[in-house]
């Protein structure tokens, strides 16, 4: 058993519907199902990270949506504490190399001291891109687990399994 997976968690993730790449229009994002079988090993709670202002439908017309986002990504709802927590998991599908400039809204100002970080990411062939060093560098204090996994999207479906192994 994982020493992580009794500890009091919360999952903090972006997963966007429609359009993705390489698999066509969904429901539901693959990054939320992800967080969810999270969710379901650990008990943890969750914060889906929303936009302030949606993102188009269309695939290439959200992506050119993240990059003039990078500096400016406006949610719809702030975390206000995480002191009760012990374990944050940190969920984002790749977007320019990194995680959804709406995560790094959600996380800036939060104090992670003496809190555990495990990072997943959905993708389609970037892995984690530099996401594990930019959350290092976004969350002072905070001990970010060197075992991070990266999903690519059109597996996410089928990633139970190995969601299981890794809490």
């Amino acid at each position: 058993m994982s020493i992580y997976k009794n500890k009091k968690s919360l999952v903090i993730y972006f997963s966007r519907a429609d359009e993705n790449y390489a698999v066509g229009y969904i429901q539901k994002g693959n990054t939320e199902y992800i967080a969810e079988y999270v969710k379901n090993f650990t008990d943890a709670d969750l914060f889906k990270v929303e936009p302030l202002i949606p993102y188009s439908k269309e695939y290439f017309k959200c992506i050119e949506e993240a990059k003039q986002r990078i500096d400016n990504a406006p949610i719809k709802k702030e975390i206000k504490d995480i002191s009760s927590y012990e374990v944050i998991y940190i969920m984002t599908p790749i977007y320019w190399g990194t995680y959804a400039p709406e995560i790094e809204t959600a996380i800036k100002d939060l104090d992670f001291a003496g809190k555990t970080i495990r990072i997943a990411t959905t993708h389609e062939g970037s892995g984690l891109g530099s996401v594990v060093e930019d959350i290092k560098s976004l969350c002072k204090g905070a001990i970010v687990v060197n075992d991070s996994i990266a999903i690519r999207g059109k597996d996410c479906l089928k990633a139970r399994n190995k969601i299981e192994q890794w809490v």
